[in-house]
């Protein structure tokens, strides 16, 4: 059996699905690789390091499709490789089928089994594959560090013969695996930091880190089964906004990250409520390519508002590409190793497993 991917388009997309440091892996469980040429040079990978590695490099998209079994992606592919796919080849990726509906349907019809990896389950035998928790752990990481670069002040609070320079404060939002990451993050550099969330599971974890809750009053438990936000009332709503409007009269940096998945991202940080903020703050909305949590954020832009910059990428992680690279290339094996057969040295779609049955896109 073999497996193989094809180069993302670069403009949108720096990380690649097989990075080499997981290829004896692959070839252990019996699977040959194959590759277009320049797959990973942009990242410094040459094709001589897949090459030693036991890695086919071929010349063309087209080449790795037609004498490929299993197509592994980062994204979807563009239309014109897509249909180029022949039947039962299966297509692993970030699929995303809430945006992509129609695309798959058309390939899904043509018998071509299609795997979306953020519609993985959470449980305990899918955590080797979560790609949403491997991919959001670095955007916060990321989104706090970035933020930082863009505020004018020192981070932590500093003593001096001059005088004393109070520590930053920074607001979380969202307190998921994206958010305890920024919360970490900002902590270890020295801010002062406080998280909201509409789940009140995520109190303890929040504090565990050294963060301070903004309970709303009447605060109820508003999470999913599977361990996500779901939607609020308008009179929490109310509330909130309520609370973070008197919060950011004090807060310098804000980080979004509240995301519903398969929705579009809840507007929590209103226009009047950046109105108090002071001037020289800064919010990095995560949540920016889904609409973003704040009312003024525009993907790929700066926008400035009476002095506080607000940001939002389209893709944070084009931004660290070699180590998101890494992660994901590791949850993609994970994925592939329960569905391949190792006596069988095939791939078996059992739809009785749970992770198989949930990604399947139907």
């Amino acid at each position: 059996m073999i497996i193989g991917s094809i180069s993302e388009d670069l403009n949108f997309e720096q990380r690649v699905a097989i990075t080499p440091e997981i290829i004896k892996k692959y070839l252990s469980l019996g699977l040959k690789i194959n590759l277009t040429k320049n797959y990973g040079s942009h990242l410094g990978i040459f094709d001589k390091v897949y090459e030693n590695e036991g890695v086919n490099i071929l010349n063309t998209s087209e080449e790795v499709l037609e004498k490929s079994d299993v197509i592994l992606q980062m994204n979807i592919l563009n239309d014109n490789n897509l249909n180029k796919l022949r039947p039962n080849q299966i297509l692993i990726g970030v699929l995303n089928p809430y945006l992509n509906k129609e695309k798959l349907k058309q390939v899904i019809d043509k018998n071509i089994n299609c795997f979306s990896l953020e519609l993985l389950p959470r449980i305990t035998r899918a955590q080797s594959m979560d790609i949403l928790s491997s991919q959001a752990n670095l955007a916060g990481y990321k989104a706090v560090v970035d933020s930082f670069a863009y505020f004018h002040k020192a981070i932590p609070m500093m003593m001096t013969a001059a005088g004393t320079i109070s520590a930053a404060k920074v607001l979380v939002v969202g307190a998921g695996v994206a958010g305890l990451q920024a919360i970490a993050t900002a902590k270890r550099m020295g801010a002062i930091v406080y998280a909201t969330d509409v789940r009140m599971a995520s109190k303890e974890q929040v504090e565990s880190l050294g963060g301070k809750f903004l309970t709303v009053e009447g605060m109820e438990n508003l999470e999913t089964e599977g361990g996500y936000a779901k939607e609020t009332s308008e009179e929490f709503k109310k509330k909130q906004e309520d609370l973070l409007k008197e919060t950011l009269k004090k807060i310098d940096i804000v980080i979004c990250t509240a995301l519903i998945p398969g929705k579009k991202a809840p507007v929590i940080i209103k226009k009047e409520m950046i109105d108090v903020m002071q001037s020289g703050s800064v919010i990095y909305d995560l949540a920016a390519i889904q609409g973003g949590n704040s009312e003024l954020t525009k993907v790929n832009e700066i926008i400035d508002s009476n002095g506080v910059k607000i940001m939002g990428e389209a893709n944070i992680l084009n931004r660290l590409p070699l180590s998101a690279s890494n992660l994901y290339s590791k949850n993609i094996f994970n994925f592939i190793s329960n569905m391949f057969n190792k006596e069988k040295k095939t791939f078996e779609i059992n739809l009785e497993d749970e992770i198989i049955e949930k990604t399947k896109i139907k």
